[in-house]
């Protein structure tokens, strides 16, 4: 067999290594979206202060994925967390979501998650070590 070698690859290489993978992905199920990512990104602030926030993108067949959701210590347990989840997953629905993906660790907020009707698909044991990832969804529709 001959040598193989791998290359680190630079920012023009990776854009194309994605932008073949999209392709593929668009012939073999086409896409229902454009653009193919839409970003909801919602915060909530106190005085100018970010006390919270959702980071999240609806992608190539508007499916919500929800990447980052953050509340500052001292304002959990007031219902932010809820907030910022059905704000996003009402503008997702506008637009024609009908499903939400996300994942969290054991020590986040997988009970929260549950509470608002997300239900475990996947886990990953030992990510971290001694802990579970978990992948988690929910029908919006």
């Amino acid at each position: 067999m001959d040598t193989i070698n791998v290359f680190d690859v630079t920012g023009e290489e990776q854009s194309y290594i994605a932008s073949r993978l999209v392709r593929f992905n668009d012939s073999q199920v086409p896409f229902t979206q454009k653009p193919l990512s839409k970003y909801i990104n919602k915060c909530i602030k106190e005085n100018d202060e970010i006390i919270g926030g959702i980071l999240s993108e609806v992608y190539c067949w508007n499916i919500l994925c929800i990447d980052v959701l953050w509340v500052k210590d001292e304002h959990r347990n007031k219902g932010y967390a809820s907030i910022l989840i059905n704000s996003v997953e009402d503008e997702a629905r506008k637009i024609g979501c009908s499903i939400s993906h996300l994942d969290t660790f054991d020590f986040q907020a997988k009970g929260l998650y549950e509470k608002l009707g997300y239900t475990v698909f996947g886990v990953l044991e030992d990510c971290p070590e001694g802990h579970n990832r978990y992948y988690m969804s929910k029908k919006l529709l």
